[in-house]
């Protein structure tokens, strides 16, 4: 496995590999390195030749009171892991990866500040930017995210679609723990009581999108028995809980019958730690 610091330098080794007449797969990451990360990366070995993972905390989609600084860092370990799933190459950029000077923005206009763009208004800026910055650098065949960041994923695709990158997105099933949890690099804040408290998402989830496994197409009646579930134990901030258009991020409660594919997406606090999580309803991805 190597690794590279510069675009540059990634670039020309993904272009080696696509001389020989091999496939890149390319898996972006933060680090902070979990089993729904590893699981990604299986997903891009079982479909290319090469496989990159990418290792930066991107700074430009934290605002100025989210947790950048605390965010989890764990370089060892993920080197480990990327070893252990057959990573060829890690790509991490330093503080240069933004030269000076930089002002270049890539937006998804409207999607941008929707829901989590809404909470979080730098974010989805910050996450289009610097995945536009990777795609160029790394020039891959196939890119794998995760389910779990559902709005992340809608809006990487239509960046995709809309600029013509010449890639595949691929969009990899949620990894959870045993009681339902998704995983997140986040849950590590978690105190043992909100990690049990935490369930009730996925559980929410799960009872609505059973309402649509057996055939209700009403999307206010799927919501209230998400909402049922979530009473019994309540997080201490809900911040949304939507069903969505995935093709358009329309909020489609209020509508009395809807047929075609649609995503549940929650998000919600437990103390001081804000959790995500969505459900697929139809061919989403």
């Amino acid at each position: 496995m190597e690794l590279f610091r510069t675009a540059s330098e990634i670039r020309e080794w993904s272009r080696a590999r696509k001389r020989s007449g091999k496939s890149v797969g390319f898996v972006p990451t933060m680090g902070a390195l979990h089993a729904g990360h590893a699981s990604l990366l299986r997903e891009a070995k079982n479909r290319t030749d090469s496989v990159v993972l990418s290792i930066f905390v991107n700074p430009t989609q934290f605002g100025p009171n989210e947790d950048f600084t605390k965010y989890p860092r764990t370089w060892d370990a993920d080197l480990e892991t990327a070893q252990r799933e057959g990573a060829m190459a890690v790509f991490a950029p330093g503080a240069d990866f933004y030269p000076d000077g930089y002002r270049t923005v890539v937006q998804v206009a409207d999607w941008n500040s929707f829901l989590e763009g809404q909470i979080r208004p730098v974010h989805f800026d910050g996450v289009t930017s610097v995945v536009a910055k990777l795609f160029h650098s790394v020039e891959p065949d196939v890119a794998v995210f995760g389910q779990k960041d559902a709005q992340q994923a809608l809006l990487i695709r239509r960046m995709v679609r809309d600029l013509d990158f010449g890639l595949r997105l691929v969009v990899a099933p949620t990894v959870r723990e045993s009681d339902g949890l998704a995983l997140s690099s986040r849950n590590r804040y978690l105190s043992p009581t909100n990690r049990g408290r935490a369930v009730v998402l996925s559980q929410a989830l799960a009872k609505a999108a059973a309402a649509w496994d057996h055939g209700c197409r009403n999307p206010s009646e799927i919501l209230a028995l998400g909402r049922e579930e979530l009473v019994r134990d309540p997080p201490d901030r809900l911040d949304y809980f939507a069903l969505l258009e995935p093709d358009t991020l329309r909020v489609l409660e209020g509508e009395t019958t809807w047929r075609g594919p649609a995503l549940l997406v929650i998000a919600a606090r437990y103390g001081q730690t804000r959790l995500i999580d969505n459900a697929a309803l139809g061919e989403v991805w």
